[in-house]
């Protein structure tokens, strides 16, 4: 860590490297949010090589951010992890203090009631803006539901789905062939309102939707990529005709394994 953390020091020093002397916090953000998407897609995958070089990665930004804020005397490393450490301290008091809890959910609610002494409940919806859309409602849900407002149970969210999607056909249904600025606002809200819905199915029946997405996308793209290699290229899948390529996309389809994330989180 003092290695790193010297090597940080000496790329922003009078000799370093002029990208990272030029960067601030604000221009650091989009590389902060790539490394730690680059993270969790060598998690996904299972390589450990792969995973402890984005670790590093991530490592990266941390101390390099400590480091700026140490130029201008905010705050330092070691301070940024005593308070961490302190946090974690404060917050397993099954741990490092005399609370006894025996299940995970305990745990959980003892994280919530510490952090709530710690933050004023004016914070309850500070969900950073920042994280996938996905991901963000999920967080969301949680809070309305540590406040007493949510569904019961997921048959009673799925219901709402349908009314989404409802909601957002029958929006759908109000254009017109005149309407050449594409969908309208009331559809994309619709549309915005059936995602949201969906997230709270995913949440009330304990997966995580991004994750489900990733894989997707995922399953997706390599059964596409499959498709291009038995046409010999991208140009030959070009020229062929729409039923022949759904066809092929059939046959991939039974080839191609139906999971590609080897488990889901559950949340």
């Amino acid at each position: 860590m003092k290695d790193l953390r010297d090597v940080v020091a000496q790329l922003r020093g009078p000799e370093g490297c002029p990208w990272d002397k030029e960067q601030t916090a604000l221009t650091l953000t989009p590389y902060a949010l790539e490394e730690v998407f680059e993270l969790v897609e060598a998690i996904e995958r299972g390589d450990d090589n792969n995973v402890r070089e984005e670790l590093g990665d991530v490592l990266f930004q941390i101390v390099l951010h400590s480091q700026l804020a140490a130029e201008e005397g905010r705050f330092n490393l070691a301070d940024v992890a005593r308070e961490q450490a302190d946090k974690l301290r404060r917050r397993h008091p099954h741990v490092f203090g005399g609370t006894r809890i025996n299940s995970s959910a305990e745990v959980v609610a003892q994280w919530e009631i510490q952090k709530a002494r710690e933050h004023s409940t004016t914070r309850i919806m500070e969900i950073p803006a920042a994280l996938p859309a996905l991901q963000r409602a999920t967080k969301i849900g949680h809070k309305a539901q540590k406040m007493d407002f949510d569904w019961t149970e997921a048959k009673a969210v799925f219901t709402k789905v349908k009314e989404e999607l409802a909601e957002f056909e029958e929006a759908w249904g109000q254009q017109t062939p005149k309407d050449s600025d594409g969908p309208s606002e009331e559809m994309r809200e619709e549309f915005g309102d059936l995602l949201f819905s969906l997230a709270q199915v995913a949440r009330h029946l304990h997966f995580d939707p991004e994750a489900s997405l990733r894989a997707a996308n995922e399953k997706f793209v390599k059964r596409f990529r499959k498709m291009i290699e038995v046409s010999c290229g991208e140009d030959p899948f070009l020229a062929l005709p729409r039923d022949q390529k759904e066809k092929l996309w059939q046959q991939i389809k039974q080839t191609q394994p139906q999971k590609i994330a080897k488990k889901f989180p559950k949340i």
